[in-house]
């Protein structure tokens, strides 16, 4: 995003009546209890991982989702909730987390969702996936989302969370795409997953994946990549990066989201038959065929051999220079897919409903100026139940609709006096907090800028005073990173 900050100027006006705050004294629990979360975050986060489209069935023949959507727990708020069961002397069976997982609109029945049943991974992450998801042919619907439902097995319900939009196929296009309707298109910087089906046995597929730092071909876990659009004229160590719509025939790099692992620069070529075609140019379209040649080989390809991940050598057809023979274990599937990460933290509250709706933001917008400044939470799962926070100081807020918030923007004055006067920018968290206490942080900061018009006659301090405010020292400290800017991850 780009940068985007508010001058420390002091208020001379109150905030407009009709928005809401807390009463001091809840407000004054809520702080301390924002001051121990942000010295030591306690998130519990769900990550769901999906494909961007999904392959419809037709009759009695179930064409399962591939690859199959994945949810992920992580952050130090599980243990934290296992202990809190733990001390209710409800034991460990009362904290294991069991979940379903459906397609909206499905009916309230859990018949007709998959069960799902996490496991800990050697990150410490809970890990499970709906392998016998599908979408019937009497669906008519064009798009969907896929419905997660958590409870912890004494039976307290954790929430609900919900996929992006999926799109519906009939089956992969076989025409060639045109960037007119680019609906089904794969553009450069989007993640997809590749697999490959040996002989197309579905009990045969293998996903692209990273394990212990190196690439592999999982029959159980896959991994999402970006795909990069190169710059094919430049050396392999520069490789500046481009935008717009892969075309076989580029050159681009897979990038592991959850590890930052990336291949060498590889070639895509488009699949017909088990042969590479190297002329063709047209774009990439969804669960395409495709092959990735490593730029500067001899016809070297990525290819898998059981689970490891290897080069095969192609052969040449003399008789069609165009054209080169592949192996099985060479021709991958290619698909976009989304990523949707819930975070929240009831580690400070006594929380007795669902964690969700989890409220989800997805830009900021700052308005006004002069005294009273407004910011604008734009995303989704808001409710009227909800006040933004800078840092541990509350806003005055006032609910618009599930995908808009406002907020007074708070005087710089209010982290502690000293903060009016210093030199450089702070940078505080933007967290939304729920009436019962209920902590949903994000990714987004906020950024105060000093002016020198607001010290006159004083000369600006060079460095923090001694005795200024730990905590935001702590929060300088902690988003500094952030170079001063508005960013979402």
């Amino acid at each position: 995003a780009e940068p985007l900050t508010h001058p420390c100027r002091p208020r001379s006006r109150s905030p407009p009546r009709c928005w809401l705050r807390s009463n001091p004294y809840q407000a004054s629990l809520l702080r301390d209890s924002v001051r121990r979360y942000l010295q030591l975050p306690a998130d519990q986060t769900v990550l769901i991982l999906h494909a961007k489209v999904a392959q419809k069935s037709y009759g009695n023949e179930k064409r399962f989702f591939c690859p199959p959507p994945c949810v992920y727990l992580s952050g130090p708020g599980w243990k934290l909730k296992q202990e809190q069961i733990k001390a209710r002397d409800l034991g460990e069976a009362g904290f294991r987390v069991c979940g379903y997982m459906g397609l909206d609109s499905m009916g309230s029945s859990l018949m007709e969702t998959q069960k799902l049943s996490f496991e800990e991974q050697p990150d410490a992450k809970g890990f499970s996936c709906a392998k016998a998801l599908y979408i019937s042919d009497t669906d008519k619907r064009k798009h969907f989302r896929l419905v997660l439902k958590l409870f912890f097995s004494n039976g307290q319900e954790i929430g609900t969370f919900h996929s992006k939009l999926i799109k519906v196929i009939s089956k992969p296009s076989q025409k060639k795409q045109s960037l007119k309707n680019t609906d089904l298109c794969i553009s450069s910087g989007s993640k997809v997953s590749l697999f490959n089906r040996l002989r197309s046995q579905t009990v045969s597929t293998r996903y692209l994946s990273v394990e212990g730092g190196a690439f592999i071909a999982s029959a159980r876990q896959w991994a999402a990549f970006t795909l990069h659009l190169a710059d094919e004229r430049c050396s392999r160590s520069e490789f500046p990066l481009r935008e717009g719509y892969i075309r076989y025939g580029s050159v681009v790099q897979l990038v592991c989201t959850a590890t930052g692992i990336t291949l060498p620069p590889l070639i895509i070529r488009k699949v017909m038959k088990q042969y590479a075609m190297l002329d063709v140019d047209e774009p990439i379209s969804q669960l395409h065929k495709c092959a990735f040649q490593f730029q500067g080989s001899d016809r070297m390809y990525l290819c898998l051999s059981t689970e490891k991940v290897i080069q095969f050598q192609a052969s040449p057809c003399p008789k069609e220079p165009n054209r080169e023979l592949l192996n099985d274990g060479s021709c991958w599937t290619i698909i976009s897919t989304e990523t949707v990460e819930y975070t929240f933290s009831e580690s400070l509250a006594c929380v007795r409903e669902p964690v969700s709706p989890v409220p989800l933001i997805a830009a900021l917008q700052l308005t006004g100026g002069g005294d009273v400044a407004m910011l604008e939470l734009q995303g989704e799962y808001f409710h009227a139940h909800l006040k933004v926070w800078f840092g541990d100081v509350e806003a005055e807020t006032m609910y618009r609709s599930p995908k808009s918030l406002v907020c007074v923007v708070p005087d710089v004055s209010a982290f502690g006096s000293n903060w009016r006067w210093l030199r450089y920018p702070i940078t505080v968290p933007l967290l939304l907090i729920r009436d019962d206490g209920l902590i949903y942080s994000s990714s987004f900061t906020f950024t105060y800028t000093p002016e020198q018009s607001c010290i006159p006659g004083q000369q600006l301090l060079s460095d923090v005073p001694q005795d200024s405010d730990k905590l935001l020292d702590s929060i300088h400290q902690e988003f500094t990173r952030t170079n001063f800017h508005l960013f979402m991850q």
